[in-house]
């Protein structure tokens, strides 16, 4: 019966075997090879499939550029913002849809040029021998490839494989798709380099950009592409701010086209830049439109004046008339130059409020300085309030969501209260200024009015013309300066480092670190397997599990067989297993003698489960007695799972079993072996009480007669640790040997043996290791006990036993150019 006992399984606290880890490892090495090879193989794959990666950046600076052509008494003034400002405004430009559709479509991006690899698609922009030039009125073939072919050094072929019986079309001008009927066949042609194919769903003209002969029958992909989608793709550049230069922004992309790249950053650099410059020139732009509209006007009353004064001169003697009045002339066209300068100003200043007021769009003011206003603040709250709205309007198309125009809002409103301020302010100057002219004006009309009548009529024709000229000329002069300040003006983004392919710029895949990455990966995996493998195997590993379990005495190492049959020692008498076995013989001989058994001496042989050889030991122990001429016996206890006779060729027909239940005679159940002095009982007919004849005195019968007969006497019972048989056939041995099998035995079932020793149901119990591998010396399979308890290891026991070629591939060809070694040195 099994004690609770039993289920005691540690003895000893267990700690961590690093020995045994390692020689398991080891034992393992197959593993790390194949999973260095796998994990090489799979980043040799990644490194040829996988396309390669670039970046590629461009360097700007965002800058003031004030024009060096203007001084602080400069009567137009411009200013774009602050520099911050610019810098993350240009910022979200670069990255914004209006921005790339820019340069989308100045670049056409929209068309996509591939050549076919052994592993992927090629982006081969700006490499391939022509450049297409499409129609954007007239629909061309929408996401599908066209196969370009170069055939000679004017033609070439088109080669569309058509799947249906219609294509869907796109038209660039307004970016909509449509579908159109085509025939359900391969479409193929040839055109000559230049003309314009105008096809229903193609209208193109193809042009040699760098032709060589070795493009001859080179095939290109082309296809049209979303522009919309196209767009997409670009906005993903990278922007970043120099930290140690607030002013300095970086701008790079990545992908798998260099060429494709570099032409990218500089368009997207050169449209920024005219696109900075015209929105610099707004201001100027203005200003300019409203001195037009107000020079068309003051041309007609110049040239009404002109002929008044032209008419009256011919009926009058101007001379006499200038002769009394040129004094009166020169205050009034002062005064009224000093009038009308206020008045304009108001004027500006009634038309700032309407627009302030009615207006949402400030971009188009003009500068005040057309009116003459040199207020500090006004001037600089339009300039402002000018870029604000531009700003507003750029965002359209940049950014998501209500935040950044919620913040532009605010600033445009509290800007515009500003101005609103500043006008009233200085409208109540400019009152003042207007009535103090008025007065004067009236003062000298007072005067005037005592003059002749023709000298009065003189003075007035004269003052409104020269009033009108006065007005005319100065507007000029303003237009003049506006035009100069347009022009000179200059872009306050300016290259520093212009995007080019120096060579390098690769991103990944990196071969190198994923060559060292897969050097790595192929030792951790499997050296993670075999972590696992060690802590969730608790079977006896090797010599030193068993002392660590168990303080019973080990009486003999068994390695692993390799003949076909269980006979080892009879077949293979000169091996190192039958030398293992011999060594085994000579234990058991001293324990008879430290016991003082005389005459016949009984061995019983048993385990913890089936499977882990005690038959095998049985019979090769039975034969080496035999061998040394002892007449011996082996008598098949396993009533349950009887093996014994098949190694000997014999019938299990009538056996121990028929003995003890009174059937057959003793001599008639003893069956003679092709071994001589070697005799075996076999189990016989399976019975349903085997426990029970076990204990019957039949068996006390059977050992005492088999005594008389024999020198030794094996019992080949069953595990102990299923059945209970062994345990009641123990009073019948003078020896029991537990055999325990390398890395299939478990360790718990070691203190199941303990207790069992301990409570005195076995006697006089050693052990035996079989099946034991030294893997981690000689490699698995081969190394079997060689050299165990003689000193000899691999090669120098030559001469002693017969030497047994391995299985494996590495330790066959090392056996054997030692062999040849040995054999060279003889």
């Amino acid at each position: 019966m099994i004690d609770v006992k039993d289920f005691t399984f540690f003895d000893k606290q267990n700690s961590f075997d690093f020995k045994g880890f390692l020689i398991k490892t080891l034992s393992y090495w197959k593993w790390f090879l194949v999973g260095l090879i796998i994990a090489f193989s799979i980043a040799h794959q990644v490194n040829v499939r996988k396309q390669k990666i670039y970046g590629i950046e461009t360097t700007i600076a965002v800058q003031e550029e004030n024009n060096p052509f203007f001084t602080s008494n400069t009567s137009l003034i411009f200013n774009w913002g602050g520099t911050s400002d610019k810098v993350q405004m240009i910022s979200t430009t670069l990255k914004s849809r209006s921005h790339n559709e820019f340069v989308v479509d100045k670049l056409q991006y929209y068309i996509d040029y591939f050549k076919q690899t052994k592993y992927f698609l090629q982006d081969v922009y700006g490499q391939v021998p022509f450049k297409v030039t499409i129609d954007k009125n007239k629909n061309q073939l929408f996401n599908q490839f066209i196969k370009v072919k170069m055939v000679s050094n004017n033609s070439y072929q088109i080669t569309i494989p058509f799947q249906s019986n219609t294509a869907e079309v796109i038209s660039y001008i307004d970016n909509k798709l449509s579908v159109i009927p085509i025939e359900n066949k391969e479409f193929k042609a040839i055109y000559k380099i230049g003309e314009t194919v105008n096809l229903p769903f193609l209208h193109w003209r193809l042009d040699l950009s760098n032709f060589e002969k070795n493009n001859f029958n080179e095939e290109i992909l082309v296809r049209f592409n979303s522009f919309d989608s196209s767009v997409s793709s670009c906005m993903g550049v990278n922007v970043a701010i120099d930290e140690k230069a607030g002013s300095i922004l970086k701008i790079g992309v990545q992908g798998t086209n260099k060429n494709k790249m570099v032409d990218f950053l500089n368009t997207t650099v050169e449209v920024l830049i005219k696109r900075q410059l015209d929105n610099k020139n707004k201001f100027a732009e203005n200003t300019i439109n409203f001195i037009d509209r107000t020079l068309s006007d003051m041309e007609g009353k110049l040239k009404e004046s002109g002929d008044e004064l032209k008419d009256f001169g011919k009926s009058n003697n101007i001379l006499d008339i200038e002769a009394g009045g040129a004094n009166y002339k020169t205050q009034l066209l002062q005064y009224d130059a000093e009038k009308d300068a206020v008045e304009r100003k108001i004027a500006y200043l009634n038309s700032l409020r309407k627009y302030l007021k009615e207006s949402v769009d400030f971009s188009k003011l003009p500068a005040p300085t057309i009116a003459g206003i040199e207020e500090a603040n006004i001037n600089a709250n339009v300039s402002k309030i000018i870029t604000l709205s531009i700003q507003r309007s750029e965002l359209a198309y940049s950014v998501k969501g209500s935040f950044s125009y919620e913040r532009l809002d605010n600033e445009i409103q509290s800007v515009k209260k500003v101005l609103l301020e500043n006008e009233s302010t200085y409208r109540n100057s400019l009152m003042y200024d207007l009535n103090f002219a008025n007065q004067k004006i009236a003062k000298l009309e007072s005067e005037i009015s005592q003059l002749p009548e023709n000298k009065q009529e003189w003075l007035k024709l004269s003052r409104k013309y020269n009033l009108s000229d006065n007005i005319y000329n100065t507007f000029l002069q303003k237009r003049s300066e506006a035009s100069i300040v347009m022009a000179a003006n200059l872009s306050d983004i300016q290259f520093i480092d212009p995007a080019k392919d120096v060579g390098g710029g690769l991103l990944g895949p990196k071969t190198s670190v994923n060559y060292v990455l897969a050097f790595f990966m192929g030792l951790l995996i499997p050296l993670i397997l075999v972590f696992f493998i060690f802590f969730i195997s608790n079977s006896v590993q090797n010599i030193e599990d068993i002392s660590a379990q168990t303080q019973l005495p080990l009486i003999g190492i068994v390695g692993v067989k390799h003949s076909e049959s269980n006979l080892s020692v009879f077949e293979r008498p000169k091996s190192a297993l039958s030398e293992s076995f011999r060594a085994i013989r000579s234990s058991l001989q001293f324990l008879y003698k430290k016991q003082s058994v005389d005459g016949s001496k009984t061995l019983m042989l048993t385990s913890s489960v089936s499977g882990e050889g005690k038959t095998f030991c049985s019979l090769n122990i039975a034969t080496v007695f035999a061998l040394s001429e002892k007449k011996t016996i082996i008598l098949g206890l396993d009533l349950r799972k009887p093996k014994i006779f098949d190694d000997f060729n014999i019938q299990n027909e009538h056996g121990a079993v028929n003995f003890l239940i009174g059937q057959k005679s003793l001599d008639e159940v003893i069956q003679k072996t092709h071994i001589p002095f070697l005799d075996v009982i076999t189990s016989g007919p399976i019975p349903p009480n085997p426990s029970e004849l076990i204990l019957g005195d039949s068996m006390r019968d059977m050992m005492e007669q088999l005594k008389k007969k024999y020198d030794y006497i094996i019992l080949d019972t069953p595990p102990v640790g299923l059945v209970s048989d062994a345990l009641e056939l123990s009073q019948f041995c003078d020896v029991t040997l537990y055999v325990i099998r390398q890395n299939f035995t478990k360790k718990e079932m070691l203190t199941l043996l303990n207790n069992r020793t301990k409570r005195g149901e076995l006697i006089n119990v050693s052990i035996i290791f079989n099946g034991y591998e030294n893997k981690a010396k000689y490699g698995v399979g081969y190394g079997y006990g060689y050299g165990y308890g003689y000193g000899y290891g691999y090669g120098y026991g030559s001469g002693y036993h017969e030497e047994e070629e391995p299985k494996e591939f590495f330790a066959k060809w090392k056996y054997r150019i030692l062999k040849k070694f040995r054999d060279g040195r003889k």
